[in-house]
């Protein structure tokens, strides 16, 4: 049985203790050496980064997010087993974890550690699909000529990479398609290592839940669930016609995925359409104030995302979910394409004021799209509004001292709503 240490990236046969390292972190599979689809994601990102940077919270439990009113973005794996989740209101994340350290997002900080990554997975294939900051697709088919070791050993020795240069851990989810690779990544968080081979595909997913399909939501999981499909067994059972029929293109998808089929590519090439940040809130709100420090995070985690991957947007979209579920949708073209937490923030702004009183509302959401480099990015500025430029030349400013000396070296006063 094929078998590679994840210590020291010996190859071996049959090994549950590394002959050579000694270490226990060996893996083995039968198709250990002859996969070439790969997801890796960052263990606990924003949080782990803080950690890095901060060794005095090595021990304890971190929440990145907003003011108690706020939500929470992430949390470190201490916080994580005390019951916090991302998206969670932060309130009841505190009730959970009263002694943990909530800490604001530093998206400039974490959008520069997301390109020293993103430059090592590009060591590996020049076929890499970023999902996020954290967590991207890979493709390794026919680089084992180029590095003269296979995907597996290349992949283990990137998020050893990460560790030793970096100080964060990453987890690989390694398949013969994306759908399964993301679903290996997830299995043994933090640090994991996982295989799922194309001979234990319709076995592995059998009895599996069906919430595991990325992309597949709480409203999608009702809707499954009205239908008597709760695993994958259970859409085993339904013809592809049928389940075409009562979901549309989804129920194609789900019957090929039911399989463990899934032929998209793993593409460097497509042009990522738009960058957008949302939030559900565990009570409906029409307290503008709340909605207002939402909405100043979210422009900074869009700008943030925006300035890692080198791109700017000429239209700023604003959406809601009221009570009753009905969405409501905005948006505006800018003269000159952006990428400034500040501009993005005042548009979406001014389209919320135009809905007028419509609240409560339980989902809150902002993004950036009709997308181009950051070269076209704000060239003329504003006429109508002469303190733009200074505004502007102040971000970036504040995204350096951030960078410096940490997130609370200056915070704006709407943050903290």
């Amino acid at each position: 049985m094929p078998a590679l240490c994840r210590d020291c990236l010996s190859m071996l046969e049959n090994a549950r203790r590394c002959p050579n390292c000694g270490s226990p972190r060996v893996k083995t599979h039968a198709e250990l050496f002859d996969l070439t689809i790969a997801h890796m994601d960052c263990d606990a990102f924003y949080a782990s980064v803080e950690k890095r940077d901060n060794p005095e919270l090595a021990d304890k439990p971190v929440i990145i997010g907003g003011g108690r009113r706020g939500v929470v973005s992430t949390a470190c794996y201490v916080a994580r087993i005390r019951g916090v989740r991302s998206a969670m209101p932060m309130f009841k994340a505190l009730a959970l974890c009263p002694d943990a350290v909530v800490i604001r997002p530093r998206m400039s900080v974490y959008a520069e550690v997301s390109k020293q990554i993103r430059a090592m997975m590009d060591e590996l294939t020049p076929v890499v699909e970023p999902l996020s900051l954290d967590e991207a697709f890979m493709d390794l088919s026919g680089t084992e000529r180029l590095h003269g070791a296979p995907p597996a050993v290349m992949l283990a020795g990137l998020v050893k990479r990460i560790k030793d240069e970096l100080g964060l851990t990453g987890s690989i989810g390694l398949s013969h398609n994306k759908f399964l690779a993301k679903v290996a990544s997830d299995l043994d968080k933090p640090r994991g290592f996982s295989v799922i081979g194309a001979a234990e595909t319709v076995a592995f997913l059998h009895d599996k839940p069906v919430r595991l399909i990325w992309g597949i939501g709480p409203a999608g999981q009702e809707s499954l669930e009205k239908a008597g499909i709760r695993t994958f067994a259970d859409l085993l059972r339904w013809e592809q016609e049928a389940l075409t029929a009562r979901f549309g293109s989804m129920g194609y998808r789900l019957w090929h995925l039911a399989r463990g089929q899934d032929k998209r590519r793993v593409s460097a090439h497509d042009p990522i359409k738009s960058i957008s940040n949302e939030t559900t809130f565990f009570e409906d709100t029409a307290n503008t104030d709340v909605l207002d420090g939402h909405l100043w995070r979210m422009a900074e985690k869009v700008s943030g995302r925006a300035k890692a991957r080198g791109l700017a947007g000429r239209v700023v979209t604003l959406k809601l979910k009221q009570s009753n579920h009905k969405i409501l949708t905005r948006r505006v073209s800018l003269r000159d394409a952006t990428q400034m937490a500040d501009t993005i923030y005042r548009q979406a702004r001014a389209l919320f004021d135009q809905l007028g009183d419509r609240g409560p509302y339980r989902l809150l959401g902002c993004g950036l799209s009709d997308l181009c480099s950051e070269a076209e990015a704000d060239k003329s500025g504003d006429l109508l509004d002469p303190g733009a430029a200074q505004r502007s030349v102040a971000e970036r400013a504040t995204d350096d001292i951030r960078k410096r000396f940490g997130s609370d070296a200056i915070v704006k006063g709407r943050a903290l709503r």
